[in-house]
């Protein structure tokens, strides 16, 4: 009886222990279990994962020049990207997929800073849309791209200083089509001089355990060229598994394609439901980019806690790409 009496009280005391350990009113951190948005700290918000359960996750990217150096060139930064941002899920009924929850302005407002647009003719204007073999129908259109564009201007207008990419897989043919969508809209004044852009970009295959081009891509190799884009996202979305694939896998993709472009990080990643993951999903992914493109670290913030972080992961980073070119000149190395 006595040593029953133990047990149950030893039983009792790790309940306890464990209850006492759970967070809740704001204090759960990144990737931490929730119950309520009431959990989560700030900046942080408690999403369902179905098969991952409810997590605490990110909700906005870091703003990569407010930290450090804004006056790099284009490439030396990288931006979260979202692929056919148009997308979403507004309730209208489609025979086609979705591939983001937020509208536009929401997107932007999280710090998204590219957006990928599939624009055709349709209905004597120019359209968002999904298609079946290379055109857009009732079924598969999502809004007039002037609708879309609008939204871009009106956040520039509230925020000149930002820079937003807009990707265009481009079906229009009618003459002049995608300048008169663009004036109409306002965008012309924020147009960057195609001129001074970095000359091409290249691009990956999606989600594979390699890294590989896209038919229309220059090998990722070629140093030749000045902007990376990597495309991580499936061919048809399934939301059920974005919480898991915009996690640890999307960070050991852009390990993966930094190798194979020739140890370059990418500028751009693009994704499907860019707020679904298990904890900073995204937005680490980008805060990771940044950081080894800025400093060698891979986060970000790290290039801001000391010099002394960042000259480590500067120096750090010199001798990985040694490695990596030359492995059979380096013998050993202490660190």
């Amino acid at each position: 009886m006595a040593i029953r009496r133990v047990f149950a009280a030893a039983i009792t005391a790790l309940l306890l222990l464990e209850l006492g350990s759970a967070c809740s009113n704001g204090a759960c951190k990144v990737g931490d279990d929730c119950s309520s948005g009431s959990d989560c700290g700030p900046g942080l918000y408690c999403l369902s994962c179905e098969v991952e359960g409810s997590k605490c996750v990110r909700t906005t990217a870091t703003n990569q020049f407010s930290l450090l150096n804004n006056s790099l060139p284009f490439n030396k930064y990288a931006f979260l990207t979202t692929h056919n941002a148009f997308a979403i899920e507004d309730g209208q009924p489609r025979l086609t997929f979705t591939n983001q929850e937020d509208n536009i302005t929401q997107q932007l407002n999280d710090g998204v800073r590219a957006l990928m647009l599939d624009i055709y003719d349709f209905e004597g204007d120019i359209w968002l849309c999904h298609s079946f073999g290379g055109q857009c129908y009732d079924y598969t259109k999502f809004e007039p791209a002037i609708n879309t564009l609008r939204e871009i201007e009106a956040f520039m207008s509230r925020n000149p200083s930002e820079i937003v990419t807009i990707i265009l897989e481009d079906y229009v043919k009618t003459p002049k089509g995608l300048t008169k969508v663009f004036t109409n809209a306002g965008l012309m004044k924020y147009w960057f001089p195609l001129s001074k852009m970095p000359k091409n970009g290249d691009g990956d295959d999606g989600m594979k355990d390699k890294c590989f081009n896209r038919g229309e891509s220059s090998v990722l190799s070629d140093t030749s060229k000045s902007l990376i884009l990597v495309n991580y996202f499936r061919s048809v979305p399934m939301k059920l598994l974005a919480c898991v694939e915009n996690s640890v896998a999307l960070a050991d993709m852009l390990h993966t394609c930094h190798a194979a472009a020739g140890n370059r990080w990418a500028n751009f990643v693009a994704v499907d439901y860019y707020k679904r993951s298990k904890g900073g999903g995204a937005f680490e992914a980008t805060d990771l980019l940044n950081g080894e493109l800025l400093c060698g670290c891979n986060d970000v913030h790290s290039c801001v806690v000391s010099s002394f972080i960042s000259e480590w992961c500067k120096m750090y980073t010199l001798v990985r790409n040694m490695l990596e070119e030359k492995p059979s000149e380096i013998k050993s190395i202490n660190m």
